[in-house]
């Protein structure tokens, strides 16, 4: 059996400033529009920030499969906050208990960068090592399709919100 691995890496260009990305990322508003969720707060380094899965508005389809889990809670340790370059944030990956402090999360990390014909954004999540074997596969398979689909969420609410 092969072991599964321990990060998950996606990266795509976007095409939108720098600025206009950052702020998508490090809003927690913006971000919870694209994403599907929303937060009781500001992402702030080294806080604990409570929020609820509310299914994204920029695509019916994900919505929609995002709608059995309305209402679910969702905690985020903010880890980093590094303006233009970096948000990084440590939560409970699927299946791992949200309300069970102690345990085990993964890091996830937004990273910017400007290039040729927009903006850079690498989306890394990492630790899962540290999930219990038990449901570490399913835990590394479900994020691993679902940062494809964020990849797309993003890149949609850029585009249909050229002002954001």
């Amino acid at each position: 059996m092969t072991p599964t691995p321990d990060r998950i890496v996606k990266t795509t260009v976007l095409p939108a400033p720098l600025d206009r990305v950052w702020r998508a990322i490090s809003d927690s508003s913006a971000f919870g529009r694209w994403f599907g969720a929303e937060f009781d707060g500001p992402f702030v380094a080294g806080t604990r920030l409570a929020g609820r899965i509310r299914p994204t508005a920029v695509d019916a389809e994900v919505a929609a499969l995002q709608a059995p889990h309305e209402g679910t809670a969702l905690v985020v340790l903010v880890e980093a906050v590094e303006p233009l370059r970096r948000l990084a944030f440590r939560w409970h990956p699927h299946g791992v208990d949200d309300a069970d402090p102690a345990a085990p999360t993964t890091l996830v990390e937004f990273e910017l960068a400007a290039v040729p014909g927009g903006t850079a954004l690498t989306i890394t999540e990492s630790g899962f090592d540290q999930v219990p074997p038990a449901s570490r596969a399913a835990a590394f398979d479900a994020n691993e399709g679902g940062w494809t689909h964020q990849l797309r969420l993003v890149a949609k609410y850029l585009a249909a919100s050229p002002a954001a």
